[in-house]
């Protein structure tokens, strides 16, 4: 674009804080939290950094801000509902939100100030369970355990060298090469009677997990 072309600080959309934060995503979610700074933020966003500053005082800040964003987009559970169900289209939810946003998976719970989001959506979880018949203690096991599965999980996927069931054998090419010493027979059990097989895809392990955490649960909820 030339500089005649470029949009004029006139015609560009006024600045907000609702703007800031998209274009904190856009950056985030494009090349994760290293290339997210106050300078790159005000390039995006076409103005300065100063004018940047108005409206979040620092990357902290800023950081805390993006983490409220990203628990306002995961859905938030119906303690009326069936908890069971409520908590699987949670985790479901949560899930797609840090594949899409793979940079926030370690960031959710590392803030000491959280957004009124963050506190909605964990107190709503909280009721959800407590209105089911999860005692307090129970409640706490339950919710850590959900979260740790779908974080991990998250972090799991996000870090796979392939993405989806379309490039695993050309991944697994190389891998099975390295195994033609028969000194590895379980794993070539493995890869050539299930991994390698076609329709396998690893983001079917997830509801696989899901359902035995929340049989568990049940069990001892009763």
């Amino acid at each position: 674009m030339t500089a005649s072309a470029r949009p004029s600080a006139s015609t560009r959309p006024r600045l907000s804080k609702e703007r800031v934060l998209s274009a904190a995503m856009v950056i985030a979610d494009r090349g994760g939290l290293s290339g997210l700074t106050i300078r790159s933020l005000a390039k995006e966003l076409g103005t300065k950094p100063m004018s940047v500053y108005y409206y979040v005082a620092s990357k902290d800040e800023l950081l805390d801000a993006l983490v409220d964003v990203v628990f306002e987009e995961i859905e938030l559970p119906d303690p009326d509902g069936e908890w069971r169900e409520e908590m699987r289209r949670r985790a479901h939810s949560a899930r797609a939100r840090l594949k899409q946003h793979c940079w926030a998976i370690g960031l959710l719970e590392s803030r000491a100030s959280p957004g009124p989001a963050t506190l909605r959506h964990h107190d709503r979880v909280l009721d959800c369970l407590r209105r089911a018949g999860f005692s307090a203690k129970l409640t706490a096991h339950a919710y850590a355990l959900i979260d740790s599965y779908v974080y991990g999980f998250a972090l799991q996927e996000a870090s796979l060298p392939f993405e989806g069931s379309d490039t695993v054998e050309e991944v697994a090419e190389p891998i099975m090469a390295l195994m033609a010493t028969g000194e590895y027979p379980a794993m070539v059990e493995m890869a050539t009677t299930y991994y390698l097989q076609p329709g396998y895809d690893f983001a079917d392990e997830f509801e696989f997990g899901l359902d035995l955490i929340l049989d568990g649960l049940e069990r001892r909820r009763r």
